[in-house]
Order: structure tokens, then C-alpha cells, then sequence
């Protein structure tokens, strides 16, 4: 099997949930069995989406190739990233370290695009949204996008940053109303696609018509790295 390397950090329980992804969907009976995998998790790479939007000049390039040479030099063989924002420098982050990368938000779209899916709503921060990293995506799919209005958007950003990354319990009634306004636009499923987001479906059922974009990354690292995937987790969406 093949080594996982992975670029952390953005942010740690994004991190950590990515991990127990990996071992919790991977078909091991024993501890040999599982995927051997190394972590650079550095907390202090500066923020992804300021520095996209032009609010901060303080660019996190240099700390992810850092850490991406770092997991080379441990022997990965294949790099994940656990947050949908750094896929802003994916093209340019596979092309210098010479391996393979996998973007999550590609492999999304892929699996939406397998699923039947024609119309997807879009959970992520501002970053993710105003570069339309998951609507190109998706229209390469032949899936429509559907994105949040304004005061929804600054709500997805409230629940982002001023509950999960400051280690407050999400607030569940403005997440609902916000997956809910989408829906009335016509989305059939809602993509967690900020890490973030994704540690909430971690500790809450949120019914149906979810997909973490971050379950698809362990699956398709799973796969890549060449071991099986267990039973229950070939259908992601909820």
C-alpha cells in the first residue's frame, strides 16, 4: 500500500477528524492493515481566505509547500489537504512537489456528477465561494451551482469561524436555515465543503441531503493508496 502524506493544521480539528476519517472508513482488521500515513500540522499557516480576498498580504504558499516537502521527505507517496480554501494553490502545489494531490473538490464533483446529481448548493467560506473553486468544478460536471445570498453567506462565515474554529458549539439554527434557503433554490444536495463544517456532521445527524467533501477525500485516499474501503461507505451522501 501506498503512504499517505497529509498538509494539517488549517485547522487542527479539521485535522484530526480527516485522520479518524481514514482509519474509521478503511476495511482493516488489524493495526498493519491500516494505511501508513505522515502529518505536518503547522496551525500557524496564515489564513487561507484573507489572503485569497486580498484582506491580509500574509500568503500561506510558502508554510503548505513546507509541509508538503516535509511529508515527501517522510516517504508520502500521495498528499491530502483537510481544508477547501488551500485548493486555491492546488495546480501549483501538485506541479512543485512532484506528486500527486488530491483535490477534494474535484473528486466532489466527480462523485456528485456519478450520484445523478444536476443541482448542488454550496456550504464554504468566502474564499472558496468568490473564487468559485467548487462552481468550476461542478460545472465541469454538468452541475448547476447554487451559492448562498449575502446575509447567508456572512452566516455560513459566523458559524466557520466565530463557533468551530474559536471552539464554540455550532449554531444549529443558523446552519439549518441556511442549508434550507438552498434548498428552496432548488439544490438536491448541500456540499460541507469547509472543514470546518464538516467537524459539525462529525458530532450532529443533520438529516438528510449532506455530503462532507472531506468523507469523499478519505475515500478517495483510501482507494489511491490501494487499500479496500469498508462496507457503508460507497454512498456518502446522507
Amino acid at each position: 500500500m501506498k503512504k499517505l502524506g497529509v498538509i494539517g493544521g488549517l485547522g487542527p480539528m479539521a485535522t484530526a477528524y480527516f485522520l479518524e476519517l481514514v482509519a474509521e472508513m478503511t476495511e482493516a482488521k488489524r493495526d498493519q492493515e491500516h494505511i501508513p500515513l505522515v502529518v505536518s500540522s503547522n496551525p500557524e499557516t496564515p489564513d487561507r481566505t484573507r489572503f485569497i480576498l486580498g484582506v491580509s498580504d500574509l500568503d500561506p504558499y510558502p508554510y503548505l509547500l513546507k509541509a508538503g516537502r516535509d511529508v515527501k521527505a517522510l516517504g508520502a507517496e500521495i498528499i491530502t489537504v483537510p481544508c477547501n480554501t488551500a485548493h486555491f494553490f492546488h495546480a501549483k502545489l501538485e506541479n512543485d512537489l512532484q506528486l500527486p494531490v488530491i483535490h477534494l473538490i474535484r473528486e466532489t464533483a466527480k462523485y456528485l456528477k456519478q450520484a445523478g446529481i444536476t443541482k448542488a448548493g454550496i456550504m464554504a467560506t468566502d474564499g472558496t465561494v468568490q473564487t468559485g473553486l467548487y462552481q468550476k468544478e461542478l460545472l465541469a460536471c454538468g452541475i448547476e451551482s447554487v451559492v448562498p445570498d449575502s446575509a447567508s453567506q456572512e452566516g455560513v462565515m459566523h458559524i466557520i469561524y466565530q463557533n468551530v474554529k474559536a471552539g464554540l458549539p455550532p449554531e444549529m439554527p443558523k446552519f439549518n436555515g441556511i442549508a434550507d434557503k438552498l434548498r428552496q433554490n432548488g439544490a438536491q444536495v448541500v456540499i460541507l465543503g469547509c472543514t470546518e463544517l464538516s467537524v459539525i456532521k462529525r458530532g450532529r445527524r443533520l438529516g438528510s441531503g449532506f455530503i462532507d467533501a472531506m468523507e469523499v477525500m478519505a475515500k478517495e485516499a483510501i482507494t489511491r493508496c490501494g487499500v479496500p474501503l469498508k462496507a457503508g461507505y460507497e454512498n456518502l451522501i446522507s
